[in-house]
C-alpha cells in the first residue's frame, strides 16, 4: 500500500502573509489526518518564508501518522531535526534561494558527505531518505551512504506524462527494480497530482510513499482539503 503524505508547506505560506497564526498549521495537519492523510511533510527553507523551525516540534507533537522533514542538510536543518526526531527525514541537494526542489543529489560526488550526515539522523533513531534523480548509478551510490529510502524525483515524469507517459516513467521504472536489488524502499514526489498519480502507482515496484503538496493545496482551494484528499487516495487505490 502506498501512503499518501501531504505536504503542508503552502498552508505555512499562506499563514506567514498575514503575519498571524491563519490558517493554523497544527490544526490544519490534525485535520489532514483525520481526513486520511497518512503522514505529513514539512519542507523549511533557510528563509523560513513558508515551514519555520519552530513548527517543527508543535508538529511533532500531534502528528500521529508519519512525520516527515525535508530539507537540505546544513547545519542549522541538522540540529533541528535532531531535536525534533521525525519519523523521517528528506535530504534533498537544494541550495539557498530556490524557489523549489528541481534535482536529486549526485550520489557519487556527494557520498562522503551525505555517509557522515546519515549517520547523525540514524544515531537519533530516524529514518533517512535521500531525493535522488530515477538513476541506476545514482541510486547505487546511495545504497552505499547508509540511507533506509531514496525519493524519486517525478517532476520530469510529470511534464513529459500527456507527450508520452510510457517514456515519461520507463527509467522511475528501471530505478525501482534497481533499488529493490539493493534493499532501498522507493519514495516519490514532486509534481504528482490526479492526472499522472495512478499511472505512476499502477507501474512502480514497491512504491511506499508518495509525498504531494503543491497540487494538492491548490486542488483543494476548489474542492475542499477533505474531499481532495480522498480524490488522492481514490488515484493511489487505482494505481494499486
Amino acid at each position: 500500500m502506498t501512503r499518501l503524505s501531504v505536504n503542508i508547506n503552502k498552508v505555512a505560506l499562506i499563514r506567514n502573509a498575514r503575519g498571524e497564526d491563519r490558517p493554523n498549521l497544527v490544526q490544519f495537519a490534525k485535520d489532514c489526518e483525520e481526513f486520511g492523510a497518512q503522514g505529513i511533510t514539512v519542507h523549511p527553507r533557510p528563509d523560513e518564508r513558508h515551514i519555520r523551525y519552530c513548527d517543527l516540534p508543535k508538529l511533532k507533537d500531534v502528528v500521529t501518522t508519519e512525520f516527515n522533514i525535508e530539507g537540505y542538510p546544513s547545519p542549522k536543518f541538522i540540529q533541528h531535526v535532531c531535536d525534533a526526531v521525525p519519523d523521517q527525514v528528506t535530504l534533498v541537494p537544494d541550495p539557498p534561494g530556490v524557489l523549489t526542489s528541481s534535482e536529486g543529489w549526485d550520489t557519487v560526488r556527494h557520498l562522503d558527505f551525505l555517509k557522515d550526515v546519515i549517520q547523525k539522523f540514524k544515531a537519533k533513531g530516524i529514518r533517512v531518505s535521500l531525493f535522488l534523480e530515477a538513476d541506476n548509478q545514482a541510486v547505487e551510490a546511495a545504497s552505499k551512504t547508509g540511507t533506509d529510502r531514496i525519493e524519486f524525483y517525478t517532476g520530469k515524469y510529470a511534464s513529459g506524462y500527456f507527450d508520452n507517459r510510457e517514456k515519461a516513467i520507463e527509467n522511475h521504472v528501471n530505478a525501482s527494480k534497481y533499488a529493490q536489488k539493493v534493499n532501498l524502499g522507493v519514495n516519490a514526489g514532486h509534481d504528482l497530482n490526479l492526472d499522472n498519480l495512478a499511472y505512476y502507482i499502477n507501474n512502480m515496484n514497491n512504491l511506499l510513499e508518495v509525498s504531494i503538496g503543491h497540487a494538492l493545496i491548490g486542488d483543494a482551494l476548489y474542492y475542499g482539503i477533505q474531499n481532495t484528499i480522498q480524490m488522492y487516495l481514490h488515484q493511489i487505490n487505482k494505481g494499486i
